[in-house]
C-alpha cells in the first residue's frame, strides 16, 4: 500500500481555451472539474499503474461534496477528515499551444482540532502502508512543523516518505530526514535561496539539499528531465522531447511513479527513469490527464539514466 496525504486539496477546475493572449479575448473550449491536490493525484497514477493506493485527505463545504463525490469515481480507497471551512477551488487555464496558467487559493485555516484528526488518520492507516507520501501545501495556520510529526511518525513504523511540499513545510520536515524529498526548480531555489541556471546549478543542488537531512533528493526539472541523488549515487534521467501540451501535475506524476517503482523493489536510477517517463508522459497530454502505464512505457523506452560524478 501506497498512502498519500493531502491536508490542502481543491476542486480543480481545468479551462482549455483556443489561446491565451494578454489584452486579448479568448475562447473556451471546454472545461471540467475533479478533485485535486498533489496526494490525490499521485493516488490516481499509481492506480492507473495497478498499484494498491490510499488518499487520505481532508474536506468541507459545498466544495468538500464535490470533492467527495469526484473521488468515489476514481475507484480508489479515501478517507477524509471533515472540517468547517469550505475546501478550496483552483484553476488551471490552458491553451491549444501549451501554454498554462495555474491560480490556486491558498485554503482556509483548520482548527487545532481538525488537525489533530488528520494526524489521528494518518496513524490510523500507517500500519496498512509501506509508503507514506506527504504531498502538497498545508492551509494558513496549520504548524509547520506537522509534516515533521508525521514523518517520525512513519519512521516509528517503519514506513518510507516521500515529501513533497515547499516552504516553511519543506523547511521543518527536513529536521525529521524524510526518505526522499521531490522538489521541483523554483522549489528548490526557495529552499536554497538562490537561483538555479546551469547544470552544475542542479548538480550543486541535490548535493546541498540533501546534506540537509533526506537520505534521497529528487530535483525535478521540467522539459530537462530530473537529477537525483541518493546513496547509491547522483543520476540524470534526460527525457525525449515532445510537444509540451499541459505540464501542470508532471511533478505530482514523476514522484508518484518514482514511489511506484521502488514499492516494486527497483532501484533509485530504475525508478528514477519511471518518474520521469510518467512526467513526461502527462506533459504531452491536452489538460490535466493522467499518463496510463502503456503510456508511460512508450516514453519510460526513451529515457536516457546516466550517472554523474558527485
Amino acid at each position: 500500500m501506497i498512502l498519500t496525504l493531502t491536508i490542502n486539496p481543491a476542486i480543480d477546475r481545468i479551462v482549455n481555451v483556443d489561446k491565451l493572449v494578454f489584452e486579448d479575448r479568448a475562447y473556451i473550449l471546454d472545461q471540467a472539474e475533479a478533485a485535486g491536490g498533489r496526494g490525490i493525484n499521485a493516488s490516481q497514477v499509481i492506480h492507473g499503474f495497478g498499484g494498491k493506493t490510499r488518499a487520505l485527505l481532508s474536506c468541507g463545504g459545498p466544495a468538500g461534496k464535490r470533492m467527495m463525490k469526484s473521488l468515489a469515481g476514481m475507484g480508489f480507497p479515501h478517507d477524509a477528515v471533515q472540517v468547517a471551512a469550505e475546501s478550496r477551488i483552483n484553476f488551471t487555464i490552458s491553451d491549444k499551444q501549451g501554454l498554462t496558467v495555474k491560480l490556486n487559493e491558498v485554503g482556509a485555516t483548520l482548527n487545532g482540532e481538525e488537525v489533530q484528526a488528520v494526524r489521528k488518520l494518518v496513524e490510523t492507516r500507517i500500519s496498512d502502508a509501506r509508503w507514506l507520501m506527504i504531498c502538497g501545501s498545508i492551509q494558513p495556520g496549520v504548524p509547520a512543523h506537522l509534516y515533521c510529526e508525521l514523518i517520525r511518525l512513519a519512521q516509528s513504523r517503519r514506513v518510507k516518505v516521500l515529501l513533497d511540499t515547499d516552504g516553511d513545510a519543506l523547511q521543518h520536515a527536513l529536521e525529521a530526514r524524510p526518505t526522499v524529498i521531490s522538489p521541483n526548480q523554483h522549489e528548490a531555489e526557495r529552499l536554497l535561496g538562490r537561483a538555479l541556471i546551469t547544470r552544475s546549478h542542479f548538480m550543486e543542488a541535490v548535493e546541498r539539499m540533501r546534506a540537509m537531512g533526506p537520505e534521497a533528493v529528487i530535483l525535478s526539472l521540467r522539459s530537462r528531465g530530473a537529477i537525483g541523488s541518493a546513496p547509491e549515487g547522483v543520476f540524470e534521467a534526460l527525457p525525449p522531447r515532445i510537444d509540451v501540451l499541459c505540464p501542470i501535475g508532471a511533478g505530482d506524476a514523476l514522484a508518484a511513479a518514482f514511489v511506484w517503482s521502488m514499492d516494486r523493489g527497483k532501484s533509485f536510477a530504475e525508478s528514477l527513469r519511471w518518474g520521469v517517463a510518467a512526467g513526461t508522459a502527462m506533459a504531452s497530454l491536452p489538460g490535466v490527464k493522467f499518463p496510463t502505464l502503456q503510456q508511460t512505457r512508450a516514453i519510460y523506452k526513451q529515457v536516457e539514466v546516466r550517472p554523474l560524478a558527485a
